[in-house]
């Protein structure tokens, strides 16, 4: 055989280059090659782990949105107990402590088969006077239903103005010698800014139909006759607040100026002046009192979803009111 006729075997090259690919190269390169697999099949697991990861939270929080948030709340409908509602925090409309949250747990401790007596839980420094006639107006409402059925007021720090208001239709009200009061009183608050406006050379361009529709506006001066007139609405009010408390708590009251005024007292002072009838907390008068040691929690719990709702609904009440002008609260 000729040796031109041989041939012999040539290392392989690159596309588009006459330059030789050493085995070095072709190694380096399989593991570049390798390695971006790898990193694929790598960004491939963590993306389907980030993928379950989320639908499992969206599937906890649909779960949360749905079912009652926070604290507990047991039912018993046979074994005896004495059934405990909480009063606390703002008394207010929206709020987790409003007519319709205490109203709700009222009823159906009423209606629970076990419920031996009720116990109020308070610690609440007061809010809307209306919010709060409703929960006494239904205390008084269940009182007349089931007379044999009793109803105590607990008093844990603070139980002021609109508190003490649902407080006043208990059968008796028990405190702690440290616990705060009282409050038996009405305010309307806000801002005047017409001096602030008149140095910042500000001017107010104000249309209304009606009189007084631009009532207490904080950048008007005040209109005297608008002044009286809403001092003759919380002067209404408070007889209101009055007549109930005394409806309450009738010859236990004793005969003192003061007690209307909305000053507070010590537990301990409120005894003596006929606030309040004893000291006491939720285990002795459950126990002791009512004669069953153990005690169920009618407090209504709201769902998240509602919970979010409502926060929404009572920010923009707020910001309303805030734009309209000053509210009356009981506080």
């Amino acid at each position: 055989m000729n040796e031109e006729n041989q041939t012999t075997p040539q290392p392989s090259t690159a596309a588009g280059d006459n330059k030789p690919i050493t085995s070095w190269e072709r190694e380096t390169l399989e593991k570049v090659l390798l390695a971006s697999v790898h990193e694929q099949r790598s960004a491939r697991r963590w993306g389907v782990f980030f993928k379950c990861a989320l639908l499992l939270y969206l599937l906890v929080v649909a779960v949360m949105a749905f079912r009652p948030s926070g604290g507990f709340m047991t039912r018993s409908t046979s074994k005896q107990h004495t059934a405990v509602i909480d009063v606390a925090g703002p008394i207010m409309e929206g709020n987790p402590t409003d007519a319709a949250s205490l109203i709700e747990g009222l009823r159906d401790a009423a209606k629970d088969k076990g419920t031996k007596g009720i116990v109020l839980r308070m610690n609440s420094p007061g809010g809307s006077p209306v919010q709060s006639a409703y929960v006494y107006e239904e205390i008084r409402r269940i009182k007349k239903e089931n007379p044999k059925l009793p109803i105590y007021a607990v008093v844990s720090d603070l139980c002021a103005s609109g508190c003490y208001y649902i407080a006043a239709a208990a059968d008796k009200i028990y405190v702690h010698p440290a616990s705060v009061i009282g409050s038996i009183g009405v305010i309307m608050n806000g801002f005047g800014f017409v001096d602030t406006m008149q140095r910042m050379g500000v001017e107010r361009r104000l249309l209304i139909a009606g009189s007084h529709k631009a009532l207490l506006d904080p950048f008007s001066p005040v209109n005297e006759v608008e002044k009286q007139h809403l001092q003759g609405v919380i002067d209404s009010v408070h007889t209101q607040f009055i007549d109930a408390v005394k409806q309450g708590r009738g010859d236990r009251l004793k005969d003192n100026p003061e007690l209307f005024s909305g000053l507070v007292w010590t537990g301990q002072e409120s005894i003596k002046l006929g606030l309040a009838d004893e000291v006491g907390d939720i285990r002795s008068v459950a126990e002791t009192v009512i004669g069953v040691k153990e005690t169920v929690n009618f407090t209504p719990k709201e769902k998240l979803l509602d919970r979010i709702s409502q926060r929404l609904g009572a920010s923009l009440g707020t910001a309303l009111q805030s734009a309209i002008g000053s509210t009356i609260e009981l506080r």
